[in-house]
């Protein structure tokens, strides 16, 4: 039963992402991202995170995909975005980390996008 429920999850996530290229690079190799093309969390302060319904609640899309592929998030750890995209949810770009680390991450990037 949990099985069914994880794959209909899997492909509702799927009949709303597109696969792009976007230059990412893991491994030495071309990555694509896996954009969330549904509903996100707008353009305010920590805005454009993918969301969709589940049961009833509004749960973001690449914290789904984390916690299916690789388990639990304990509350102190943040997912971060290792291509820089906020509607990716392609989990080999998904890195659970610190908040601390989160915020290094984000300003390094900042910085080399100048």
């Amino acid at each position: 039963m949990l099985a069914n429920r994880r794959l209909t999850i899997l492909d509702k996530i799927h009949a709303r992402v597109e696969v792009v290229d976007t230059g990412f690079v893991l491994d030495g190799k071309a990555s694509p991202c896996h954009l969330w093309t549904g509903p996100d969390s707008g353009t305010g302060r920590g805005g454009g995170y993918g969301r969709m319904s589940l049961s009833g609640q509004t749960v973001a899309v690449h914290l789904v995909v984390y916690t299916h592929f690789y388990g639990y998030i304990p509350g102190k750890k943040q997912i971060d975005h290792k291509c820089n995209q906020r509607k990716c949810c392609n989990p080999a770009h998904l890195e659970m980390v610190t908040h601390l680390k989160n915020q290094r991450l984000r300003a390094k990037r900042a910085k080399e996008n100048l």
